[in-house]
């Protein structure tokens, strides 16, 4: 039975996370990013949103609708048409909230490569990190 039990538990460890439904949100907002999408963008976020900027031309803390819509419009003029590829995404859950770490790198004029993390709440957007990696093996 212990057995059974352990071969069990390690099997579970070996299996890929199964996406929640703030991974589902990620993606589609990547997914939005990627199409230059920025009502759709802006819709996504709740009450007092903030996104944080982390190198880059648009280094810098945006937070209201309006600066916001500034900061991803500006992006997706920078960019033009591109697309996106996920390395890397998690989910971390609980009765409070989500967030989810992904590793992605858009590809338009530029390639720019960054570790996003979003935060989650009664699943609308409460922040947001954009940390520009341009070195990272993704």
């Amino acid at each position: 039975m212990r057995a059974i039990l352990a071969t069990a538990a390690l099997t579970a460890l070996t299996l890929p996370a199964l996406a929640g439904p703030a991974t589902d949100l990620a993606r589609a907002r990547i997914e939005a990013i990627a199409r230059g999408d920025t009502p759709a963008l802006i819709a996504a976020y709740g009450d007092k949103a903030q996104l944080h900027w982390i190198g880059g031309p648009l280094d810098g803390a945006y937070a209201g609708a309006g600066q916001l819509q500034t900061a991803w419009s500006k992006f997706a003029t920078a960019q033009a048409k591109q697309t996106a590829a996920i390395a890397n995404i998690s989910e971390a859950m609980n009765p409070k909230g989500a967030t989810v770490t992904a590793d992605v790198t858009f590809n338009g004029k530029n390639t720019v490569k960054v570790r996003y993390i979003l935060v989650y709440r009664d699943g609308k957007l409460a922040d947001e990190i954009w940390q520009v990696h341009p070195n990272a093996a993704y």
